[in-house]
């Protein structure tokens, strides 16, 4: 797995996880939906609130002390209301994902599952324009779960 580095910015103090873990690797989610490259941007997004709340340093695989593993476990996507008998007019998607912090040995320190975010979309003549709109609501939805994923990190240290 490819470890994305990131910017060491630290608030003051000199706070570490269990374990005395202070520096930790977010590589690329692992993605078990067939939805292709939702994760880079899930992988971002969590690195965004750890880099703007966490006094945790970001870094590659070689210098972390504990990988944050996250995994894309399912994306559905339903209709929510209907212009007529064969025609949507809003769809829904939902994703859910799981989290685990594993020492560099591979010890797992913290996890958690089935954290769920939904968007819904509206469904438009020009195909196009409703599938951006369904990218829209994956990445609101990404945005959603990072911050959800760090709130339990954080209420658990």
């Amino acid at each position: 797995m490819l470890c994305l580095s990131a910017c060491g910015y630290r608030f003051a103090g000199d706070e570490s996880l269990p374990g005395g873990v202070r520096k930790i690797c977010i590589p690329l989610f692992e993605n078990r939906t067939g939805e292709i490259g939702l994760e880079t941007g899930f992988a971002d997004d969590l690195m965004n609130q750890f880099r703007r709340n966490s006094s945790v340093v970001l870094t590659g695989r070689e210098s972390a002390d504990a990988v944050l593993v996250g995994k894309i476990e399912s994306l559905n996507t339903d209709t929510v209301s209907r212009r007529g008998a064969h025609s949507a007019f809003e769809r829904q998607v939902r994703i859910s994902a799981g989290f685990e912090l594993k020492s560099i040995d591979g010890k797992v320190i913290w996890s958690v599952k089935g954290i769920s975010s939904s968007e819904s979309y509206p469904v438009v003549s020009d195909t196009l324009a409703t599938e951006q709109f369904r990218q829209n609501a994956i990445a609101k939805i990404s945005k959603k779960i990072a911050e959800l994923a760090y709130q339990y990190f954080a209420s658990d240290f």
